[in-house]
């Protein structure tokens, strides 16, 4: 799978941009906001139905604008091509289509065209609390398994109405035991689904992840991930049960799929204490280059693969060693961005003759 080419109209700071990409190796290059990152974000976007960073559609629209649409042509190993828009306009739901009908629901769309981003914001996977951890889970799975996604759309749901209800009851300083078993109940469903799709998940992961971080690393130091849930070997019913003076006390639910992390550890000690920044650098960079191998295994196709400013405080030699372990292990289409043209060209010439390389400081003008 690959995208053949992209149509950015009002998006970020591009008024209209076409732009015809390379199966293959796609490089932006240009001083910091002239809109490289811009680009991979529209590429984000018709993938995933959203921006990689986080913001809000409305924030996505240029400046002075009311909408913004990207489109693209999306073409699969098969052969087939399809033409794929995401549209939004102010006041309005986004929208998402394909060869120009509108999907209902955005989770019947993710999935598709799976995407992994790799970005300096990766850092927060180490240095934040378990939320991004677990964003990380879930960004990978959604685009596996559509029972995944519909169950932790259900399970968010109901843990918003648990909550509601917990502030209610101090609110009103009174307490129905039957109404919270309710809901108890209806989160069991979907928690078991979420865990067990997490847990096989890190099955898959992990050993990948120790692969190529050997690989990248040349095996200095000895890394690992653990998946840590609460479910492990307790049903969520017995955990809720148990939690309810504690949840009643703090307002929220305490236990359940919503608290799950990774443990992230290097020779036995906590990455986010003892990791030096060229090896924080390279476990985030492993750790996302195996969420791709496990898209590409059970998606059966090669996912898009996009490289936001991960060659900085890199030297020359680093930076071809990981473009030649990328080309090497056959990553499908790759979008990469770098502040260095001479650099970036200069690694690319001696490696492969299949790449675009595009100046952002000239594309909008």
């Amino acid at each position: 799978m690959h995208l053949a080419s992209v149509k950015l109209t009002c998006f970020k700071n591009y008024e209209n941009l076409d732009l015809t990409f390379s199966p293959r190796l796609n490089c932006f290059t240009g001083l910091n906001g002239t809109g490289k990152t811009n680009i991979l974000d529209a590429v984000h976007y018709l993938c995933l139905c959203k921006s990689y960073s986080g913001l809000a559609d409305k924030s996505v629209i240029k400046h002075g604008n009311s909408f913004f649409r990207v489109e693209g042509i999306m073409k699969t190993k098969e052969g087939a091509q399809h033409k794929v828009a995401a549209k939004f306009l102010a006041g309005q739901k986004k929208i998402m289509e394909q060869d120009g009908v509108e999907f209902g629901r955005l989770a019947d769309y993710i999935g598709l065209y799976p995407a992994v981003m790799i970005a300096p914001d990766d850092v927060a996977l180490v240095q934040e609390g378990s939320d991004e951890r677990r964003r990380f889970l879930d960004n990978a799975l959604s685009q596996l398994s559509r029972e995944y996604l519909n169950n932790l759309l259900t399970y968010n749901n109901v843990l918003k109405q648990r909550n509601s209800l917990l502030k209610q009851f101090a609110d009103e300083r009174r307490f129905d035991g039957v109404l919270l078993a309710v809901y108890n109940h209806q989160m069991l469903a979907p928690a078991q689904v979420i865990f067990e799709h997490r847990k096989a998940f890190a099955g898959t992961l992990i050993p990948l992840f120790r692969d190529l971080y050997a690989e990248i690393s040349g095996g200095r130091e000895m890394v690992q991930i653990d998946y840590s849930s609460e479910m492990e070997g307790r049903d969520l019913a017995t955990l809720l049960v148990d939690a309810t003076d504690k949840d009643r006390a703090l307002q929220r639910s305490t236990v359940g799929p919503h608290r799950d992390d990774l443990l992230l550890t290097m020779d036995g000690q906590p990455v986010k204490k003892f990791a030096s920044q060229g090896q924080l650098k390279s476990f985030l960079l492993s750790l996302r280059l195996a969420q791709y191998e496990v898209l590409r295994q059970q998606k059966d196709t090669d996912p898009i693969l996009l490289l936001d400013d991960i060659f900085d405080k890199l030297d020359e030699q680093r930076v071809r060693h990981l473009i030649g372990l990328l080309l090497r292990r056959q990553f499908g289409q790759i979008f990469i961005t770098d502040t260095q043209r001479s650099r970036i060209e200069s690694v690319l010439t001696s490696l492969t003759t299949d790449y675009r390389l595009f100046e952002t400081d000239s594309l909008n003008k």
